[in-house]
């Protein structure tokens, strides 16, 4: 147990196990320690142990059970007090004892401060980001990417094996009428030229013609089939497209520094659908509806789930339940995690059912689907067919322009300016992202999105920069402390230093949190936290400018701490943390 202020807790439990056990309480070390809760302000103490579930099974009530485990508990050395309070017995840390276990533990631990192994010998895969081949990958597809690689970063933290899955949207009707579009109106120069905007224009052209062409969609309709069925040209063109798309999208990726483990998309399941068809008609799930293929789900209050359309084509859960069972199989997942917006939910609800309907009951607990809200443009639906999109390359763009601009104008001798400004300019959009609840709507606004003021990614970076320049300039000025660990911990009893340990040490417990429910936000509305506990500290206690080398070297360890801190956090949300700025 990383997490020093739990270790704490589990002491308090084991000091309260003879008196619990004595009036007749049943609880276990773990579960006792799951009670121990944080009082809601530091005056009433530092921990906290609730009597009331123990009310009913002990018949009396909370005041007197917290003053009966107060009479009986033995204060340790590393408390100052026990105080029982309206049904809880509170719990006061020795400052000194609760800064050298923080200092001990961050500086022991560094790059693995807040990692546990909770989940080890598990497998998560993780499916996001998931752009369409030959359409733009716009502001719409940020959330999902930023989402899910956080969750890949966390979950590898606390001891998960990660498959990050890009599941491309490499199939569908839409290439029928993308090739139907590129054969009438089409140049090949032109889009090899103009890569995935001009194939986005001949998309837009297909749906403006079939508004008063409606033919045009059969058409479509037929050169998927074509597609399905191996047509040469069909595939020829196809491949094409895929390959200019991802190339772009590499581009993106390369910016945020993002990879995966696998980008089998779509296609990938082509040869794989056959197998899960007939399954499903095996198992008699399958009913015909007016020439199409349904699994009936009104028992469980959903609409059919598609499987094949009229024209025999597959759909969207098709290719969903045979990825599914791939996974599961090649990987031995323990959970699969959907990335993708939370419009998505009823379809993902349909064909999770019909995985559990098929007989695989690892459905309804390992299967799960992570909804974010939807983003608009000022309040307008993003839309490819009718044009209506803001590319996340010109965003990231104007970003790293900015920060530009900003580095000339504050530190023009900067060295690596280019790579700082990248690392800033997107690290303040994928911030800015994943500050916001995933379940919430996003209203995509250049001046929001641009502004760096305030509760921003690159405020947390700068607070980074600040550490790493004060811990630089020790070393530079013949100021470093050989043994931070050594330093004396009763220096930094201060309430400003006490103030933020007590920040630095929720940490392990906020990952926890994240990672259990998935919501990466929690981590990065922390480390603001951090920044602004931390900037009071480096304005209220000064460091190298101190004569006294023992007050200078605890609070170089203080220093030590929170840039270690600060990096992991950033480093869990995938966002780089610069040395200088």
């Amino acid at each position: 147990m990383n997490d020093y202020k739990m270790r704490f807790a589990a002491q308090i439990v084991e000091l309260l196990q003879d008196s619990l056990a004595a009036a007749g309480a049943t609880l276990t070390v773990n579960e006792a320690v799951e009670m121990i809760e944080y009082p809601p302000n530091e005056e009433m103490g530092d921990l906290s142990f609730p009597c009331f579930r123990l009310s009913k099974a002990l018949r009396k009530g909370p005041p007197q059970i917290a003053a009966m485990l107060q009479a009986s508990f033995v204060v340790p050395a590393w408390a100052a007090k026990v105080v029982a309070v309206s049904g809880y017995l509170n719990v006061f840390i020795d400052k000194q004892a609760f800064v050298s276990a923080s200092l001990q533990t961050i500086l022991q631990d560094g790059e693995r401060f807040g990692a546990t192994n909770d989940g080890a010998g598990k497998t998560v895969v993780i499916d996001y980001s998931s752009p369409n081949i030959a359409k733009p990958f716009h502001v719409g597809h940020l959330r999902s990417t930023a989402i899910g690689n956080a969750l890949y970063q966390m979950l590898s933290f606390i001891g998960y094996k990660c498959v990050g899955v890009n599941h491309l949207g490499d199939w569908g009707t839409q290439f029928g009428k993308l090739i139907v579009a590129y054969k009438m109106w089409g140049d090949e120069d032109a889009v090899n030229e103009g890569g995935v905007k001009e194939l986005v224009r001949l998309y837009v052209k297909f749906h403006e013609e079939a508004e008063t062409n409606p033919s045009l969609e059969d058409v479509a309709r037929a050169w998927f089939v074509n597609l399905e069925e191996a047509d040469s040209e069909a595939v020829y063109l196809w491949q094409w497209f895929r390959d200019i798309s991802l190339k772009e999208f590499q581009r993106v990726y390369d910016l945020m520094k993002v990879s995966f483990d696998s980008y089998a998309g779509e296609s990938f399941y082509n040869d794989k659908m056959g197998i899960v068809i007939n399954e499903l008609i095996a198992k008699q799930l399958l009913k015909e509806d007016d020439g199409a293929q349904l699994v009936d789900l009104e028992e469980y209050s959903m609409p059919p789930c598609l499987i094949l359309k009229k024209d025999g084509s597959s759909l969207y859960a098709t290719r969903d339940i045979a990825a599914a069972l791939y996974r599961k199989k090649k990987y031995d997942s323990s959970k699969i995690i959907y990335v993708t917006g939370g419009t998505q939910s009823l379809h993902f609800q349909q064909w999770f059912k019909v995985v559990e309907l098929m007989g695989y009951d690892w459905a309804t607990s390992e299967l799960f689907h992570v909804p974010f809200g939807q983003v608009s443009l000022e309040g307008a639906k993003i839309a490819t067919r009718k044009g209506n999109v803001v590319l996340l390359e010109d965003i990231f763009a104007q970003a790293i322009e900015k920060v530009t601009e900003k580095i000339n104008e504050t530190n023009p001798q900067l060295e690596n300016k280019e790579e700082v400004a990248r690392q800033v300019g997107v690290g303040a959009i994928v911030f800015s992202d994943l500050s916001t609840n995933r379940i919430k709507d996003v209203i995509f606004s250049w001046d929001e999105v641009l502004n760096f003021d305030g509760e921003t990614g690159p405020y947390v970076q700068y607070t980074y920069a600040r550490a790493s320049s004060v811990l630089r300039k020790a070393v530079e000025s013949g100021k470093a402390c050989d043994d931070l660990l050594a330093v004396d911990a009763g220096q930094l009893l201060d309430e400003t230093t006490v103030a933020l340990f007590k920040t630095l040490q929720q940490f392990p417990e906020k990952i926890l949190q994240a990672c259990d429910k998935l919501e990466p936000s929690l981590v990065t509305r922390y480390l603001v936290d951090v920044a602004q506990s931390f900037n009071r500290f480096y304005r209220d206690c000064p460091i190298l400018k101190v004569e006294d080398e023992a007050l200078r070297n605890a609070r170089l360890a203080v220093v030590q701490c929170a840039r270690t801190v600060l990096a992991n956090g950033l480093r869990l949300i995938g966002i780089e943390s610069p040395e200088r700025m």
